[in-house]
């Protein structure tokens, strides 16, 4: 079974069944790593090798469901979340998916599932390379447009304390909020509190 574990490392980590089957490992014994913590089942089919020595588990589970869902992009919360905008630690990730999508079934982590239509869906799409992998998440003001759309669902106050610490960022781009906040069709929710937040 140590092979199975080195097949895993070699491809960073990763592996579905079918390519372990096609490189010659038996299904119980891809079993027998599962059951003892060696390697996870992240949804049917796909395989990671378990590492507890990860400094970020949260961004690890980006990692992992943008494995699962090839064309999904963290958004929302988790965006916010993962560019430190907020207090708020969300109970699951938030992913957007093309709209009438069918979302995978993920056995873990936890994940909610936005659906987007086009052209927005692609708006603001940035792709993050980390050491086990990469994901693709949308970019801060994007993802404040987002949030000012959904603040009904999710709360007004997130939405204003989100914008609050973005714009106390030196790497703050007012024109490209602006810009977002028209395409997204949120200027008139957010302009008027960007424009107070300003003045104070």
């Amino acid at each position: 079974m140590n092979e199975i574990v080195q097949y895993l490392t070699y491809h960073n980590g990763y592996a579905t069944m079918k390519e372990l089957k096609e490189a010659g490992y038996h299904t119980r014994n891809i079993r027998k790593l599962v059951d003892s913590g060696i390697i996870e089942k992240i949804k049917p089919g796909l395989y990671r090798l378990y590492d507890s020595s990860s400094a970020d588990l949260f961004t690890q589970s980006f990692v992992d469901i943008c494995k699962s869902v090839p064309k999904g992009v963290i958004c929302l919360l988790s965006a916010l979340d993962h560019y430190n905008l907020t207090t708020i630690n969300p109970a699951k990730i938030h992913i957007a998916i093309p709209n009438q999508s069918k979302p995978p079934v993920i056995e873990y982590p936890p994940v909610e599932f936005y659906y987007f239509r086009e052209p927005m869906f692609n708006l603001g799409i940035k792709e993050v390379e980390v050491e086990n992998g990469s994901f693709r998440i949308y970019s801060m003001e994007r993802t404040l447009c987002d949030i000012f759309r959904y603040r009904n669902k999710l709360g007004e106050d997130i939405a204003l304390e989100a914008l609050k610490s973005y714009i106390s960022l030196d790497k703050a781009d007012l024109n490209k909020l602006r810009y977002l906040a028209v395409k997204c069709r949120v200027k008139n929710a957010m302009l008027p509190y960007l424009k107070a937040m300003m003045i104070v």
